[in-house]
């Protein structure tokens, strides 16, 4: 199976073309974006597609990480893995970033519990993060969630887990315990994303975006046009 996936949770704005049946990475186009997915998406496909000999209709699937994360971004992403499922009519298959995040940590300390923590590096423990935790094998043992970040160090310690993701080193300094941080992405390595796409096979569930928090872009009050009687 020729998998397209991408991933415009964070920063990146990225792609690979991964052949599952061998489970190697064809090729791949990633840039650091931090605003402008949708400018730069189709490009990066269209380079990845390119790098690996491929057009659109040698594709079997496509996945696309469906968040929690840049709320622009994930919407970018999830409706570009979508329209390209109906209108190549191929399966899209979603896979969430705490998942992804987890599972690349994994590669980096062994068959560990890990925590995935997501959001701003903060010295405050109310600060919110968003957290699941998994096990040795990649299930899910605490869905993803949204809680303060002291919260998520006693999470954490109790399990004995890992910690990874962006909000990992700030969830650790409130743990009473020692814990370990195995990596500080906000997201994954795209090639993680279609592994576990490829895991996943496809499904009759269409990818939707995973928000945990609400959204950070707010309407400007002094911008607002007052309503229109009659």
């Amino acid at each position: 199976m020729i998998l397209l996936a991408i991933d415009c949770s964070a920063n990146l704005c990225a792609a690979c073309i991964y052949e599952s049946g061998e489970g190697r990475e064809l090729s791949r186009s990633v840039l650091d974006l931090g605003k402008g997915h949708a400018e730069h998406l189709i490009a990066v496909i269209d380079a990845a597609l390119a790098e690996a000999g491929k057009g659109y209709a040698d594709l079997d699937a496509t996945a696309v990480s469906i968040g929690p994360g840049s709320f622009t971004g994930i919407r970018v992403a999830v409706s570009a893995a979508r329209g390209f499922a109906l209108a190549l009519k191929i399966p899209a298959i979603g896979v969430d970033t705490l998942e992804a995040i987890a599972a690349e940590a994994r590669g980096l300390v062994g068959a560990r519990k890990i925590m995935s923590a997501l959001g701003n590096v903060t010295t405050d423990a109310d600060a919110l993060v968003q957290v699941a935790v998994y096990d040795e094998f990649g299930q899910e043992l605490y869905a993803p969630s949204i809680m303060r970040a002291g919260e998520a160090a006693n999470l954490a310690s109790g399990h004995g887990a890992v910690l990874a993701g962006s909000a990992a080193e700030a969830v650790a300094a409130f743990s009473a315990a020692p814990l370990t941080v195995a990596a500080k992405a906000a997201t994954a390595d795209i090639a993680v994303y279609a592994r576990l796409a490829a895991a996943k096979g496809p499904s009759a569930t269409k990818p939707s975006p995973l928000y945990l928090r609400e959204p950070d872009a707010k309407p400007q009050a002094g911008f607002i046009l007052p309503r229109r009687e009659g």
